[in-house]
């Protein structure tokens, strides 16, 4: 057996010394690359949940990269060695390596011939807390804010029971497969499976089913299309949709401008087919790019520019928004629309904050003025007495936004807690939400921001959609949520009747036995979760949506889950988890001597 952590701090060593002394090409490398489970590090990728293995076979693959763009290597060597690379590690089947240096190796050398930063702080940068906090001036950056004292908070009040509700339908994570093939082998070796690419199935059990499928598969357009239908019958009354990206599926190897194109006009059609009169509002995925992730910022004007994409996301948004926004679409995709007097829905694109955007490596301070023009947006909203509700495909506080854009936004929500009402996200596929806090008193929380489950399956989800309840019309309105249901339809028995059922898994005031969605509301829930194990249990199964193939959660899972919710800010978890987790360490643990007692009860067994 290999002693990884004593491995991974000798190769620490290693890497610092071959970097003091110049040496071009790491030893770490040739070590890293052959000893480490390169497996895990690609499932860590994948999840986004990161640890030291990663953190040091990053540094390993930089130092390679970075010594072959010294000694003169071209785009196409590198590419080429790459390839070689990942198949003789057997990182990947030949085919998605082939696809992924080739789609990503452009834009990674172009981006590292062009800044003067090592691999620990490019590492630090991409992957975050678990590679360490390594200080970077050239990514240390401040949003400035107008010289306007922020109001007197006033404690926030519930919704008035009874009063009108907008009823809102949020979409997110669709990642249609236009090859979805029902039958195919859904138990591949690949990124993405079922499709007619990855053969027949060997057996019965590996076929993918008829509606989808628990394993690496996205969505078929029959369950697409089931899904809007049923929408359409059941929740005739809508009043308006937020569309939180991520639309093409997850063959990321395989990707071209055009089929991802193609994927957003099909579902733009179809949504306006299905919901005719009804606005929607879209934000960006980081899925809506290619290759993905890849979302450079305005100064990129050559032939990675990324006008091929918002130029089009323009041209069909105008389905629902004003010609008055197209200039910041065009910008950044990002905009601002008053959706009632006193009512206002900005739209961020949460890729600048994408710790996976390659591109903020040249400059990540407020890519595309975004951050900048958020304030000034809501500073007018302030001054006009609106409330806003901010919409978005990245949490603020997941683990794949940058730390630092992640900071400027906890402040700018800080500062504007009175007006921004709710927020609401996607990304993660799952059913969550993150909170925000005061950065004066961790006590006293600030906003909520609601994270939607995800249509895809992919994977060992369920499918599923949110409905919202807003505070609607009314001379007092809030503008707050004043609940929420999540629905979803049971794939496992879709699959074996060839029947689909959507129906409410829940509705979160009923089955939280909460009063009112305030913020304080969900921070209460959030402490109650950390000690109530049958509580916990309910949450975790509304966050799998209800999915039969969901893996048991122990203690550290537990940890991480409910830091997340009290994460609103990125790669934190100490300031904002540590009595958190005693606490969770608490109850889990009765002491050192029982440990030993049932240590020494088992070994008997």
């Amino acid at each position: 057996q290999i002693n990884y952590t004593r491995l991974l701090d000798d190769l620490d060593s290693e890497l610092k010394e071959d970097l003091r002394s110049g040496r071009h090409l790491p030893r770490i490398v040739d070590k890293a690359l052959r000893l480490f489970n390169l497996k895990q590090v690609v499932q860590e990728v994948e999840t986004s949940v990161m640890s030291k293995v990663s953190c040091t076979a990053c540094k390993a693959g930089v130092g390679l990269l970075q010594h072959y763009i010294h000694i003169g290597k071209t785009r196409e060597d590198i590419v080429k060695i790459t390839y070689q690379f990942c198949v003789s590690l057997n990182i990947q089947p030949a085919r998605v390596c082939e696809g992924i240096t080739e789609l990503f190796g452009g834009e990674v050398v172009y981006v590292l011939k062009r800044i003067n930063l090592g691999a620990e702080e490019i590492c630090s940068f991409v992957i975050g807390d678990a590679c360490g906090d390594v200080y970077n001036p050239y990514h240390e950056w401040k949003v400035v804010f107008p010289p306007v004292p922020k109001p007197v908070v006033t404690p926030q009040v519930a919704p008035m029971h009874g009063a009108p509700t907008f009823k809102v339908l949020q979409l997110s994570d669709t990642h249609f497969d236009p090859y979805y093939q029902e039958g195919t082998n859904a138990d591949c070796k690949e990124p993405l499976c079922c499709r007619l690419t990855n053969g027949p199935a060997l057996s019965p059990q590996t076929a993918a089913g008829r509606w989808g499928d628990y394993r690496k598969c996205d969505t078929p357009r029959r369950t697409v299309d089931h899904m809007l239908q049923h929408i359409s019958s059941t929740h005739p009354d809508i009043d308006y949709i937020l569309w939180t990206g991520d639309l093409p599926p997850h063959d990321v190897w395989n990707q071209t401008r055009e089929e991802n194109l193609m994927v957003l006009k099909e579902t733009v059609a179809q949504l306006t087919k299905t919901f005719p009169g009804i606005p929607i509002f879209p934000a960006l995925g980081n899925h809506e790019s290619a290759p993905v992730n890849s979302f450079p910022p305005p100064f990129i004007q050559n032939d990675f520019a990324i006008s091929w994409l918002y130029d089009e996301v323009d041209n069909q948004w105008r389905q629902w928004l004003p010609s008055s926004v197209s200039n910041t679409v065009r910008r950044g995709a990002f905009y601002s629309v008053l959706v009632r007097p006193g009512f206002r829905i900005i739209s961020l694109n949460m890729n600048y904050c994408n710790n996976k955007n390659w591109w903020l490596l040249l400059n990540s301070t407020d890519p595309a003025k975004e951050l900048q023009w958020f304030i000034y947006e809501l500073q007018s909203a302030e001054f006009s007495g609106e409330k806003v509700h901010v919409i978005g495909h990245i949490p603020p506080g997941h683990s794949d936004c940058l730390k630092v854009w992640s900071r400027n936004y906890y402040h700018i929500i800080n500062r504007y807690e009175s007006t921004i009402t709710a927020q609401f996200f996607g990304h993660t596929h799952f059913d969550e939400f993150e909170l925000f806090y005061d950065r004066n008193d961790l006590s006293r929380v600030t906003s909520i921001a609601y994270i939607g489950p995800s249509v895809t399956p992919y994977y060992d989800l369920n499918p599923g959609y949110r409905i919202y309840y807003i505070d609607g019309d009314h001379k007092s309105t809030t503008r707050a949520v004043v609940d929420h249901e999540t629905w979803v339809m049971n794939l496992k028995e879709a699959n074996l009747y060839n029947y689909p059922i959507w129906y409410k898994l829940y509705s979160t005031r009923s089955a939280y036995q909460m009063s009112s969605l305030l913020p304080q509301d969900w921070d209460n829930l959030l402490n109650k979760l950390a000690g109530d194990t049958k509580l916990f249990d309910l949450y975790y199964k509304h966050y799998w949506k209800n999915s039969p193939v969901r893996p048991t959660c122990d203690a550290e899972c537990k940890k991480r889950m409910l830091c997340d919710l009290r994460s609103g800010r990125s790669h934190d978890r100490k300031g904002l988890c540590q009595e958190l987790e005693s606490r969770i360490d608490a109850n889990t643990r009765t002491g050192w001597r029982a440990w030993i007692y049932n240590g020494l009860a088992l070994s008997y067994v």
